[in-house]
């Protein structure tokens, strides 16, 4: 079933990112669809969080999807290279975004294996940010793209996920972020290919 909005829209961050745990993240491009379990996520908190791009009310050209209501992607490129694909959470104005790390490839994988240039499945054929966007085709040209739409979408398969078995640690990459880098808004569990 795909993620309704009110999955997105919730006013906590950390509980969304959690949430995505176990849920399939889907793209339909080129006439190809692709798909991932949701195994890594890391939850950025807006106007709050000096590890988001939206820190201190900061508002650019890049950083106006975050503002946006729940559920719509944002993308954006990172070191001029690697597109990495963002959920947008809460309420529009609340700049919250749930950054996805890792998938299982779950369909489409000789698609995903191609993408990536890949001859096997491996837990590290979308195991980054990255490798993520690579493995489903995510672009930058679809920030901002509708989370119920027929391009990218996520859905609920029923994996039930064990609180117990969630993994959390500081986030990765935000070391300007100070204090906030130390933070506990990374979040794992280990499924396997």
């Amino acid at each position: 079933m795909i993620l309704a909005r009110d999955f997105y829209l919730r006013a906590n961050v950390l509980k969304v990112a959690k949430d995505l745990l176990g849920k399939y993240l889907f793209t339909r491009i080129d006439g190809k669809t692709t798909a991932g379990i949701i195994v890594e996520t890391e939850a950025y908190a807006g106007v709050t969080d000096k590890a988001s791009h939206a820190y201190g009310d900061r508002r650019t050209p890049r950083t106006e999807i975050m503002y946006a209501h729940g559920g719509v992607a944002y993308v954006y490129l990172c070191y001029g290279i690697h597109h990495l694909f963002n959920v947008v959470t809460n309420q529009a104005g609340i700049p919250h975004a749930v950054l996805i790390r890792a998938v299982v490839p779950a369909e489409g994988i000789e698609t995903i294996l191609q993408r990536r240039k890949k001859t096997k499945l491996s837990d590290s054929v979308a195991s980054g940010p990255g490798m993520v966007s690579e493995a489903l085709a995510i672009k930058k040209s679809h920030s901002g793209a509708d989370l119920m739409g027929k391009t990218i979408w996520l859905e609920d398969r029923n994996i039930q996920i064990a609180t117990r078995s969630i993994i959390c640690s500081p986030r990765i990459g935000v070391d300007y972020a100070e204090e906030d880098a130390q933070l506990p808004y990374r979040f794992r569990v280990n499924l396997r290919c």
